[in-house]
């Protein structure tokens, strides 16, 4: 399966709520009370990608994350919460009031259906406990930069207010435009930037996904260390090949983490590399790799 499906279809089956099917093999829930695993150092909050770990049930995803020791899971809607709750896991960036990845608040015409969606959801967030609401832009389709900017603002203007009166944070997502997610218009920092300024609130951030950005203008310390009041929540993985990110691919991360921690971050880091190989024991010790190469 190429790596725009990967990324594609199975987040956007996941986001639409559909059931993916997996085998807990051995990782099931007593592996937790074996856990001899090493503690994490603390500076920071550790999350996996539900969409990532698909092939797994999600009590078994929750049962790996408490044996090395990751706080939250990424990307999982309200039918996922109770399982997390269940094994004592966050949602660090919840879903599900999407229109999808194309369709999103760059074209008015979606402004309607997806502000009665997320105004329902914000409720939904804030009512569970968490903080954190994905959402697109969608595609430009021919649109004017600048165009896609003003119709974001004007209708996420419309659902701000009830974000910031129930105290969830909206997170727009940075996706690469070259390679995963043709025509995606909020795919530069720049342009992302330009509209966390125009809604000049605390409860609106920018999801940097450090892959896409990669791909997309590289740089990655410096927009860390220049906007990092504009992003609320990271996402990593491998580049090229979004798979794990260690020495086989360009991005060195143990210095980009230390460049997120040294800004005072709070948030989560996501993990949402595809494994390079999706038996559990082997993706299981990928995705420890994982979270010992980002915790500085």
């Amino acid at each position: 399966m190429t790596d725009l499906s990967e990324r594609g279809l199975t987040r956007r089956a996941l986001m639409q709520g559909l059931a993916v099917a997996g085998t807990s093999g051995a990782l099931s829930a007593p592996a937790v009370a074996q856990s001899t695993a090493a503690p994490l150092k603390g500076n920071i909050r550790h999350s996996v990608a539900r969409w990532t770990y698909g092939f797994l049930s999600l009590d078994a995803l929750c049962a790996l994350c408490r044996d090395i020791g990751i706080g939250a899971v990424d990307l999982c809607g309200p039918d996922d919460w109770p399982i997390l709750k269940a094994h004592g896991l966050d949602s660090s960036m919840c879903n599900g009031a999407e229109l999808g990845l194309e369709d999103g608040w760059a074209e008015s015409a979606n402004h309607d259906a997806l502000i009665g969606r997320y105004l329902r959801h914000i409720n939904l967030v804030a009512d569970a406990g968490y903080r954190n609401l994905i959402l697109f832009s969608g595609n430009r389709r021919g649109m004017d930069p600048e165009a896609g900017l003003a119709a974001c603002a004007s209708g996420l203007k419309r659902i701000i207010g009830a974000a910031e009166a129930r105290g969830v944070v909206l997170h727009m997502e940075l996706l690469n435009s070259r390679v995963n997610h043709p025509d995606y218009l909020c795919d530069t920092t720049a342009w992302g930037v330009a509209l966390c300024q125009r809604l000049g609130s605390e409860n609106f951030k920018l999801l940097y996904d450090i892959y896409h950005m990669q791909i997309m203008e590289g740089d990655v310390i410096r927009r860390i260390t220049e906007h990092h009041d504009c992003f609320g929540h990271y996402h990593t993985a491998g580049n090229p090949g979004r798979h794990e990110p260690d020495d086989n691919q360009e991005l060195n991360y143990p210095a980009i983490c230390r460049a997120i921690r040294d800004t005072g971050f709070d948030g989560w880091i996501a993990q949402e590399f595809v494994p390079s190989n999706k038996t559990p024991a082997a993706a299981a010790e990928a995705l420890r790799a994982a979270v010992a190469t980002c915790d500085v």
